[in-house]
Parts: C-alpha cells; sequence; structure tokens
C-alpha cells in the first residue's frame, strides 16, 4: 500500500517529488459554495516559501499556486481540488554522490529497502518540498472554519528558548524566525549563522494555538482530535515528537496540578460552557474539545543535510564518507512553522466537517 492521502470527510493527497516538474494536492470533500481564490492560499505559501532570508535554504521557488479544478466563478464546487505548485529551480547535480551513498539521518536507506530503488534528487518524495503542498492544502482546510483562529510560533532553536514574559503575537511577523520574542530572535541570529557557517544544523520546536474551537469536535476512541493531531504532526518531514497541552511535563505533575478546574459561566454566557482555570490537557478531555485554545508542541531534528562529512555505507555496502551539497536549511523547523499552522486547520476541518455529519 502507499499511503498518501491524510483525513476522513476532508481529505487531501499530496503528489510530486522535490525534482520534479511540479508538486501538489488534490483536495476532496470540502463543501460547496465556498470563496475560493488562488490570492486566498497564496499568503500562507510566501510564509513557507524558501530563499527569504540566508537563514533558510537559498533555493528560489516562487511557490505560485494553481487551481485546476473544484472552483467555478469563485466558489468552490464541492468536486476535488486540484492545486498545483511548479519547481523552477532545482539542481539535481548537486546529488550524484548521493546516488552511491546513504545520507544518514535521511529516507535514503529506508526508501531503497521497502522499494529497492530511489528517487535521490533531493529525496524525492522524501523531501520537505513536499510540504509546501500541505500548505497549499491548508489554505482550502481554513475556509471549512472561519471561526478559528491558528497561530504557530518557534519557541525554541538548538534548545535556546524564548522568554515567555517577553511573548508579542506582533513579533512573529517581525523576525525570519516566526518568533515572538524579540530578544530570542536577535539571540538566534549568531546562533543559527553560527551552525550555517560550521555546515551543521540546529533543531527547533514549534508551538502552535487553535482559538475559536467550539467544544464537541473528536470522538472517541479512534478519532481522537488529539490523536489525529498527533497524527498530523509526526507525519510532518523531520519531526521527532508531539506534545499536546501540558505534555510531558503532566507525567512530572499531581493529579490535583494536571487538572483544568471548572466553574459555572458568566452571567449571560450559559451558551459558551463552564469556565475553565487552567489548560493544561490542551483543550482536549476524552479526544474531544472543550472549547479552549487547542494547543500543540512539536519537535523539528537538526537538518540533516550538512556540510560535515559522516561516515556511511554505499549501496554494495562499503564503508564511506559523505556530505551534503546543495542548499539546505540550517534549521528546518523555521519554516516549519506554516506547516504545523496548515496540518492543524486540516484537522480541525476534517473533525469540524465529521461532527456536523453525526451530530447535525
Amino acid at each position: 500500500m502507499s499511503f498518501n492521502t491524510f483525513g476522513h470527510m476532508l481529505r487531501f493527497s499530496t503528489w510530486g517529488e522535490s525534482h520534479g516538474p511540479a508538486i501538489g494536492a488534490v483536495v476532496d470533500g470540502c463543501p460547496p459554495g465556498l470563496a475560493l481564490s488562488e490570492a486566498d492560499i497564496q499568503p500562507f505559501l510566501d510564509a513557507r516559501r524558501p530563499g527569504q532570508s540566508r537563514f533558510t535554504t537559498q533555493r528560489q521557488e516562487p511557490d505560485q499556486v494553481k487551481i485546476l479544478s473544484g472552483v467555478f466563478e469563485g466558489r468552490t464546487t464541492g468536486t476535488p481540488i486540484s492545486l498545483m505548485i511548479e519547481n523552477v529551480d532545482q539542481r539535481s547535480k548537486d546529488y550524484s554522490e548521493v546516488a552511491k551513498a546513504y545520507r544518514p539521518g535521511h529516507a535514503d536507506y529506508a526508501y531503497d529497502a521497502k522499494y529497492g530503488f530511489r528517487d535521490y534528487r533531493g529525496g524525492g518524495r522524501s523531501s520537505a518540498r513536499e510540504t509546501a503542498s500541505r500548505v497549499a492544502a491548508g489554505g482550502v482546510a481554513r475556509l471549512v472554519i472561519p471561526e478559528v483562529t491558528i497561530l504557530g510560533w518557534v519557541s525554541a532553536i538548538g534548545g535556546d528558548e524564548i522568554d515567555r514574559t517577553n511573548f508579542d503575537p506582533a513579533e512573529i511577523g517581525r523576525n525570519p524566525f516566526f518568533c515572538p520574542d524579540a530578544a530570542a530572535a536577535a539571540r538566534w541570529e549568531k546562533l543559527v549563522d553560527g551552525a550555517r557557517q560550521a555546515g551543521s544544523s540546529l533543531g527547533a520546536v514549534v508551538e502552535c494555538v487553535a482559538q475559536g474551537v467550539p467544544a464537541g469536535w473528536g470522538a472517541p476512541l479512534y478519532a481522537k482530535l488529539d490523536a489525529e493531531l498527533a497524527h498530523a504532526m509526526m507525519g510532518i518531514n523531520a519531526v521527532k515528537g508531539v506534545e499536546i497541552g501540558d505534555g510531558f511535563a503532566a507525567a512530572r505533575n499531581t493529579g490535583e496540578g494536571n487538572a483544568d478546574p471548572m466553574r459555572p459561566p458568566e452571567s449571560g454566557k450559559r451558551n459558551d460552557g463552564p469556565a475553565f482555570l487552567a489548560n493544561h490537557a490542551g483543550g482536549i478531555a476524552g479526544g474531544i474539545s472543550t472549547g479552549q485554545p487547542v494547543t500543540v508542541r512539536v519537535a523539528f531534528k537538526p537538518t540533516s543535510s550538512i556540510l560535515t562529512p559522516v561516515p556511511t555505507v554505499t549501496r554494495e555496502g562499503e564503508a564511506t564518507e559523505l556530505f551534503t551539497k546543495g542548499r539546505h536549511d540550517p534549521c528546518v523547523g523555521i519554516r516549519g512553522v506554516p506547516v504545523v499552522e496548515a496540518m492543524m486547520a486540516l484537522v480541525l476541518a476534517d473533525q469540524k466537517l465529521m461532527h456536523r455529519g453525526q451530530c447535525g
């Protein structure tokens, strides 16, 4: 089996390779009648686009999305929406050595073991280039959930964390790190520059919060909202860990410390449900949203494409060393923010449609 599709009611399939002529996505199950144009999707792709600063890969891709189907006279028709993004700046010659040996930390050996051969040009389907397709699909999903506001940011690079008392949402768009703490962003410039100049890379933590999610989305036991979010986030390239709410910190807490106490709603707000005094659970209880902000934390590993020679083996099993030529992110988690936001949107839109299908 080949699994290139995600979702239940709102499904999307991605296609294409890093060095092929184009990549894209097909979104199926989108309700009809929603206003949709390429301009609605492009801002999210622009946020993820490579080559915008010295802190990301210098591959120059405009990432201009084209809607090929599913829209008529500016509105969705209810039929599959096909989205295409052309690849215009491939340098396949940079990967000539990769054809002979496996890059440690990459999927080269795993793909070879599974399929018997692989597209070594930039990693083919395993390349983070594929995430542009998810961001495009996420732009469609956001139209399904206009009541929800999604905001992502980088909270740590190379173990250096933001100071949450300095958190300023407006700061996220002012620096190349999607960082809400201006002081941390200034430190990260030197940190990422140092890794890049050394031919190395750094990991990062991305956090994402969805405000306005009503109570009731999600389902026990096998379509839990938190399980679907974990599935979505773990499917992103280079992600090695996901936390919902307090995540692993909850294991260090007590029952009373980890509880989210409830009080009666304020006068005139009975329809809003109880007032919560904490949100350790990340807005999800029993796999179902509580009406609180849905919070996710995602760990990205350091980019495996580095200029430092690393021991490896050839396809014939002979010992060698390999360093990765080409243009690569010194910290792939930076451009992971729009991808995490997109996957949050896709999961929430899917869960909204499933909830409506069962409960009206």
